[in-house]
Parts: C-alpha cells; structure tokens; sequence
C-alpha cells in the first residue's frame, strides 16, 4: 500500500509538469508521442482491435517497473486475439528520453505515449473513478467502451481476465 501511495503522490507532482510538444524518435527506437485523454479514447475505439488495454505508468514509479515486463508478455501473446496495447507515461515530457531508454530496455518497439495537457483533466476525462493513482489499466471493448478499470499493479491473471471480458462484450 505505501509504494501505490507514494507513486499516487508523485504523479501528481511529476504530471503537472508536462508540457504539449510531441516526442521525437531516433532512428531504431520507438516513437514517444504525447497523448491527450480524448485522443486515448479515440484511439481505443478505432477499429481493428477486439480489446484494448491502456496502461498509465512511470519511471520512477516501482510498481509500474515491477509490472511491465507482465504487460509486455500479456501483450505479445494477446496480439493474435486482437489486443491492442497502449502504453502512457506519466513522465514529463522532457524526460522523453529516459522514457524511451526504459522502454527499449523493456523491448517495446511499438508506439508509445507521454499524457499531455492538464494531469486533472486526463484523469478526469479518462475516469472520473481515478484518483490519479499510477499504474492504472483501462481496458475497452472493441467499440471503444470501458470494460475494466483499477489502479495499483496486477498480475498476467487480472490482464488477461480483463482482456477475456472486454473481447467477450460483443
């Protein structure tokens, strides 16, 4: 409970400092865009996927570090049932390149996000059940409707259940 706490604390802090100006990618790596919460809406309802997680995290977040490499594997070996995952750092846009380097080093090559705009208003517009704790998972069915939502870590069992509700919503 107390490493949830302090990541909820420090989000608060580190997100306020985001800017809006895109991130760049080096040749080879993943691109880091910024995304705003409306456009992680709309980027879960685009067709093509039967389910889509979106999870918000951080660097200097323990349990989003523990947590990752779970997700990456969820990831991979949902692909084939149509999920699409989306990642979304907290971390302030100038630390574009540490997020970058943290996520090679987890070998995501797919496209990934920093949230941009007002840290309230992306958790507001995202859930208004969120208090801003990280990590938090979104997970919505193929027409862009929340199927699941938690903050705090989980476990490949809770991915994957989640992802099996959202894909069973028809």
């Amino acid at each position: 409970m107390f490493r949830l706490s302090a990541c909820m604390a420090f989000s608060l802090l580190i997100v306020a400092g985001c800017s809006t100006s895109s991130g760049r990618h080096a040749r080879g790596s993943a691109p880091v865009l910024t995304i705003s919460a409306a456009e992680v809406q709309a980027l879960a309802a685009r067709p093509g996927a039967r389910a889509t997680l979106v999870n918000v995290w951080a660097t200097w977040c323990p349990p989003c570090r523990e947590e990752f490499p779970t997700l990456v594997q969820v990831g991979e070996k949902r692909r084939a049932d149509g999920l699409r995952l989306v990642f979304v750092s907290a971390d302030p846009e100038e630390e574009v390149a540490v997020v970058k380097k943290f996520l090679a080093a987890k070998g995501v090559s797919d496209t990934a996000y920093i949230m941009t705009g007002d840290p309230n208003a992306f958790i507001n517009r995202l859930n208004p059940k969120w208090t801003g704790a990280i990590p938090a998972t979104f997970v919505y069915n193929r027409r862009g409707e929340l199927a699941s939502f938690w903050e705090g870590a989980a476990d490949e069992d809770r991915f994957n259940q989640s992802v099996d509700q959202a894909i069973a919503t028809r």
